[in-house]
């Protein structure tokens, strides 16, 4: 049984860089807080990175583009990275998500209009009538907390607070 079932806090573990470590489903949930995300792919051999609206279907990331942009030719049938953040620059403290996946191209009319009715918007201009999913088949993500949290953190003496 999870620790937050008991009444019980979860413990809070740290990487080597004092770091929080985020497990999955507070990855996903994350991820699913916020519109913009940047898709990691490879571009003529380099590896590029593109802003995007996504939203989260699940597990699947859903980016909506236009079918001749460079995005939608370089992420068919292709490994691709995902990541989105949010960060408070006066109070030090944020997240971090990222994302590793398949990227494929939505060719089935039913699949894009299930997907045409979520509540994805694109924020650039011109028709974006193309979607790409990726799974995420690697999730890991990391939340920077203040220095007081951590060193209560580590004594025991406090627990996390989202």
């Amino acid at each position: 049984m999870p620790a937050e079932a008991t009444g019980h806090p979860a413990k809070v573990q740290l990487d080597s860089s004092g770091l929080q470590v985020l497990s999955r489903p507070e990855c996903l949930r994350l991820l699913s807080s916020t519109p913009i995300g940047r898709i990691v792919f490879t571009d003529r051999a380099l590896p590029a990175v593109q802003p995007v609206a996504f939203c989260l279907d699940g597990e699947r990331i859903v980016i909506r583009t236009g079918i001749g942009s460079k995005l939608a030719a370089a992420t068919r049938d292709a490994v691709v990275a995902f990541e989105a953040d949010e960060f408070d620059p006066h109070e030090r403290t944020g997240w971090s998500v990222t994302a590793v996946g398949h990227a494929r191209a939505v060719r089935d009319p039913a699949e894009i209009a299930r997907l045409a009715a979520l509540p994805l918007i694109a924020w650039a201009p011109g028709s974006r009538d193309h979607y790409i999913v990726v799974l995420a088949e690697q999730v890991s993500g990391r939340r920077i907390i203040r220095e007081q949290q951590v060193s209560q953190w580590r004594d025991g003496r406090d627990t996390p607070r989202r």
